[in-house]
């Protein structure tokens, strides 16, 4: 695995396919109190970039029409966060999406177990670190531990999404899987404006 980090943005020219791995790291789970520090991204073919932002510097214009692009598929773990975060920081709505978490939540009903680290362990016979998960990803200068870390968040995604797919499929799930990814901006929307522990489709 090759991790490259760049300040600010990507670079021009850089070309990820119609699949896009994409993962953030943030100083806390509430975007709109702690800010968006890094976006690793990764084309599925083992390597990742990390776009390192700076405190109230999110222009990113490479990485806004990356996120922006219709024609590119942002697959995620846990898009509900990412998305969230993404909005609120860089002003953009990634779709389409494609969410592990939530397929495997549809696919994997045998377990309760659906964190990225335990996909990879079953799915791909790949052992993650967390050692460094919760660390200060705001710092000025991040630690080889660090960098590294981020990008292994992304290089996996491609191939999970691959067996989980299938694994929908022989379930008979996909569509339900696909609608859920489908209203995933509404619920990043809700999230932001204030309903995120609120479910406002029960009674």
């Amino acid at each position: 695995m090759t991790v490259t980090l760049h300040r600010g943005d990507l670079p021009a020219g850089l070309r990820f396919g119609d699949t896009v791995a994409i993962d953030t790291e943030t100083m806390g789970l509430s975007p709109p109190r702690d800010r968006l520090c890094l976006v690793q991204i990764s084309s599925g073919d083992g390597n990742a970039h990390v776009v390192q932002l700076r405190l109230g510097a999110y222009g990113a214009p490479n990485l806004r029409a990356l996120l922006g692009d219709p024609n590119v598929t942002k697959l995620f773990h846990f898009a509900r966060f990412d998305v969230a975060a993404l909005r609120f920081y860089l002003g953009i709505l990634a779709s389409p999406i494609w969410c592990t978490k939530i397929a495997s939540k549809l696919a994997r009903t045998y377990t309760d177990r659906h964190g990225l680290k335990d996909l990879c362990k079953e799915l791909l016979g790949v052992e993650l670190s967390k050692q460094v998960q919760s660390s200060d990803w705001g710092a000025d200068t991040l630690t080889e531990e660090q960098i590294n870390y981020a990008g292994s968040d992304v290089i996996y995604l491609h191939r999970l999404q691959a067996e989980l797919e299938r694994m929908l499929q022989r379930e008979d799930r996909l569509h339900l899987a696909q609608a859920a990814f489908a209203f995933l901006p509404i619920r990043s929307e809700l999230d932001l404006g204030g309903w995120q522990d609120l479910d406002i489709f029960a009674h």
